[in-house]
C-alpha cells in the first residue's frame, strides 16, 4: 500500500458518520405499556437499520399531556417499569435511544429525558423551560431542572450532564428548552456536546411548522452543534400533535420528516463538520473561552458500550436529492445531486392551501384519535343543516375514517364510511329546499347514512308548552329559534346514546365568540371539531376541499346562503355584520388585545371601502357580544385545538364569566 493509500485510508476510517434517527410516536395517556410497546418496535426498525442514535418524543411512555395524572404515584411509578422493560428489550441492540417520561425524586416530579444504551439507563435530564402558558401549565405540576442539577433518581444520575459516546458527544433537552435562546443547549454545547437531542411535544398550530424549523436552524447554528428534534404525533383530548421531525447540523438542514403520521425517518450526518465549524467559528470559540473561563463547565459522563455498526454509512448527500439511477448504464447529469444548488423544483402548494390541508389533516386526526383512544364508540355522527359548518365536520368525520382505516379504499372504505358515519337532516318550516338538497348530495358524495327526521310537529308542541309556561309574556322570536335548536340537540343525544356514536358539535369559532347559538341546542355535541375556525377559515377549507376532491355537495353548500334557517329568510351576516369584519375583530380584540376604540380605528385600514361608522358600530357590537357570551362558551364541549387563539377558558383564553366593561 502506498504511502498515499495509507493516509487516504487514515483519512476515511477517522470519519465520524452517524446515523441519526427522529420518531414520531402516537402515544395515548396513560398507555404506558402500549406506548412502550409501540416505541420498541420502532426501536427494532431503527436498529435493524444500524441507527446509531434515535430520539423518541417527550413524554413518550406516559402520554401527553398529563396534567393532575402525574400527582398519582403509581402513574410515575409505572413509567420506570415500562422505561427498564424498553432498556431490557433493546440491551442486545447497539443503537442508543432517547425517550421520554416524569421521573419522581423526594417532593419533585420532573419532565425527563432519558438515555439508554444497551440494558443501561445512562441519563435522566430534566425539563427546565417549564411552560405556564396557553394550553400548557407544567409549572403547576412539575419542578424545573437548573444549571448543574445533580441527584440520584433511583441508581440513575439525574443531572445536568453530557454524555461521551465511541462517536462523539451527546445532550438531552426536552421541548421548551429549544425555545429559548439561553436555554440550557447554550452551556452543554460549550461543555462539549456535539448532537443536541430535543424531546418535544408541540401541537399544531397555524405557521408553527416554519416557526419551528427556523428556530431550529437558528440553535444549531448560534450553538455549532447537530440537533435531531423529535415530536409526538396524535390526538389527545383537544390537542393535536403533528409529528414530524428535523435533523439541522450547525445551521444546515438535514433532514424534514413527515408529520401527521407514526414512524420514523434518519439521516447521515458528519460529526467532523461539526467540529469544524466550531474551528472556524470565531465568534463561537470567542463566546466559549468566555463561558470557560467564567461558569461552571457540565460533567462529561462516559458511555462505555459500542454503538451500532458505522462503516457501512455512505456521506449524507444534500437535502433533498436521493441517488441517481442510471438506465441502461447511461445517468442524466442533471439528476446528479448538487452541493452548490436545491433540487429541481417540484409543483409546491401556495402557502394558503398548505396551511389549509394542514388544518384538515389535524382535525381529522384529532376527531380519529379522540374516538379511537377513548373507547366509547362506535359510531360518528352529525346533524347536517346544510351550512358550510356542518359539511366541513362531516368532510372532517369522513377523513378520520380513513386515517383509521388507512389501509381502506374504494368501495372497501365507502362501505366502512356507510357503516360508521351516520348524518341527520331535521327541518322545520324554515329549512329550505337547498339546504336539503346540499346535505343530501354531500352525504351520498363520501358515502355517509343519510336521514331526514322533522322536527315541525315537535316544535309545535314544544311552543304550546312553552307559551302555557309563560302565561301572559309573548314567547320571543328568538325562543321559538332555541327551540328548534334544541330539539335537534337532544334528539342526537339519544340517538347517539343508544347507537354509541361520537356526536359531533358543528358549531365556528367566529359564532361562538359573539354568542349566535344556543345552549342546549346546536352547542350541544360530544366533541368540538371546528370551534377554534373562524368563519372566514371554514369557508377558504370548503373551497380548497372542493377543489381537491371535486365533490358536488361542496359546490351545493357553497351556494346556499350562510344562516342557521331558524327564521325566515335568516341571514348571520345580517343579523351580526359581515364575517371578515367579525373575524377580523376576533383577531385584534382577542388575540391582539387591542381595546374596544383600537380595533375601530384599526378596521378601516383593512376595510378601506366599509363606512367607518359602519365599522365602529361593528366594533362596539363585537365587543359587547363577546363579554357577554363567555357564559355559553365555557359550556361549549372539548374542542379541537388548531391555533394560538383558542375559545377554551381551561386551556386558552382564560377569561372570568362575570365582568363588567367600564375599562374599555
Amino acid at each position: 500500500m502506498s504511502l498515499h493509500e495509507s493516509a487516504s485510508r487514515l483519512y476515511f476510517d477517522a470519519m465520524r458518520l452517524v446515523k441519526l434517527a427522529v420518531a414520531s410516536i402516537n402515544s395515548t395517556v396513560g398507555a404506558v405499556r402500549s406506548n412502550v410497546d409501540r416505541a420498541l418496535a420502532i426501536a427494532r426498525d431503527m436498529a435493524a437499520e444500524d441507527v446509531t442514535l434515535a430520539v423518541f418524543p417527550e413524554q413518550v411512555i406516559s402520554g401527553y399531556a398529563t396534567e393532575d395524572l402525574v400527582q398519582w404515584r403509581g402513574f410515575v411509578a409505572s413509567q420506570r417499569v415500562e422505561l427498564e422493560r424498553f432498556a431490557s428489550e433493546t440491551a442486545d441492540l447497539a443503537t442508543a435511544f432517547a425517550l421520554g417520561l416524569t421521573v419522581g425524586h423526594g417532593g419533585d416530579l420532573y419532565n425527563a429525558a432519558a438515555l439508554v444504551h444497551r440494558g443501561e439507563l445512562l441519563l435522566f435530564t430534566a425539563k427546565e423551560k417549564l411552560p405556564t402558558y396557553n394550553i400548557f401549565y407544567e409549572a403547576r405540576t412539575f419542578s424545573a431542572g437548573v444549571p448543574h442539577l445533580a441527584l440520584d433518581a433511583g441508581g440513575v444520575p439525574l443531572a445536568d450532564a453530557v454524555v461521551a459516546f465511541d462517536f462523539g458527544t451527546v445532550a438531552l433537552e426536552i421541548c421548551e428548552d429549544i425555545w429559548s435562546p439561553d436555554g440550557p443547549m447554550r452551556r452543554r454545547c460549550y461543555s462539549g456536546a456535539e448532537i443536541v437531542l430535543n424531546l418535544s411535544a408541540s401541537p399544531f398550530r397555524a405557521g408553527v411548522v416554519s416557526t419551528r424549523r427556523e428556530m431550529i436552524a437558528t440553535r444549531a447554528a448560534d450553538n455549532q452543534c447537530t440537533i435531531a428534534y423529535a415530536n409526538l404525533v396524535g390526538g389527545n383530548d383537544g390537542l393535536v400533535f403533528d409529528g414530524g421531525g428535523f435533523i439541522n447540523q450547525n445551521g444546515r438542514p438535514v433532514l424534514e420528516a413527515a408529520r401527521f403520521r407514526e414512524g420514523w425517518a434518519a439521516a447521515v450526518v458528519d460529526l467532523d463538520r461539526t467540529q469544524r465549524c466550531r474551528r472556524e467559528a470565531s465568534t463561537w470559540r470567542t463566546d466559549a473561552e468566555r463561558f470557560r473561563a467564567h461558569e461552571e463547565v457540565v460533567p462529561t459522563l462516559s458511555a462505555t458500550g459500542a454503538t451500532a455498526n458505522r462503516t457501512g454509512l455512505r456521506y449524507p448527500l444534500p437535502l433533498g436529492y436521493s441517488a441517481p439511477k442510471g438506465v441502461g448504464g447511461a445517468v442524466d447529469t442533471g439528476d446528479y445531486p448538487s452541493f452548490f444548488l436545491p433540487p429541481r423544483g417540484e409543483t409546491t402548494l401556495s402557502p394558503r392551501d398548505a396551511l389549509l390541508d394542514d388544518f384538515f389533516e389535524a382535525l381529522a386526526l384529532g376527531v380519529a384519535d379522540y374516538f379511537r383512544k377513548t373507547g366509547a364508540f362506535d359510531k360518528l355522527g352529525i346533524a347536517l343543516s346544510g351550512g358550510r359548518d356542518s359539511c366541513l365536520c362531516m368532510l372532517v368525520a369522513y377523513r378520520a375514517i380513513q386515517v383509521l382505516h388507512p389501509d381502506l379504499e374504494g368501495d372497501a372504505l365507502r362501505a366502512r364510511v356507510r357503516e360508521m358515519l351516520h348524518t341527520f337532516f331535521m327541518p322545520s318550516r324554515y329549512s329550505s329546499d337547498g339546504t336539503r338538497k346540499a346535505s343530501e348530495r354531500l352525504a351520498d358524495d363520501v358515502g355517509a347514512t343519510f336521514a331526514i327526521v322533522p322536527i315541525e310537529e315537535a316544535f309545535e308542541s314544544e311552543r304550546a308548552v312553552t307559551a302555557a309556561m309563560l302565561r301572559d309574556e309573548p314567547l320571543t322570536p328568538i325562543t321559538e329559534q332555541n327551540i328548534q335548536a334544541r330539539l335537534r340537540g337532544a334528539r342526537m343525544w339519544n340517538w347517539a346514546n343508544t347507537s354509541r356514536a361520537l356526536f359531533l358539535q358543528t358549531g365556528n369559532m367566529s359564532e361562538k365568540s359573539v354568542g349566535y347559538t344556543t345552549v342546549g341546542g346546536d352547542l350541544e355535541g360530544c366533541f368540538s371539531v371546528i370551534a377554534n375556525l373562524p368563519k372566514t377559515v371554514v369557508v377558504a377549507m370548503l373551497e380548497r376541499l372542493h377543489r381537491r376532491y371535486g365533490f358536488e355537495g361542496i359546490a351545493a353548500v357553497l351556494a346556499t346562503m350562510a344562516g342557521p334557517e331558524l327564521a325566515s329568510a335568516q341571514s348571520g351576516e345580517a343579523e351580526l355584520m359581515p364575517f371578515s369584519v367579525l373575524d377580523a375583530c376576533l383577531y385584534l380584540y382577542a388575540g391582539e388585545k387591542l381595546s374596544e376604540d383600537e380595533v375601530a380605528e384599526a378596521l378601516p385600514a383593512l376595510f378601506p371601502d366599509l363606512p367607518r361608522e359602519a365599522l365602529a358600530a361593528w366594533t362596539r357590537k363585537f365587543a359587547t357580544l363577546f363579554t357577554r357570551s363567555i357564559f355559553k362558551w365555557v359550556q361549549a364541549p372539548l374542542a379541537i385545538h388548531v391555533g394560538s387563539l383558542d375559545l377554551d377558558r381551561e386551556r386558552a383564553l382564560q377569561l372570568p364569566v362575570v365582568q363588567r366593561t367600564e375599562w374599555r
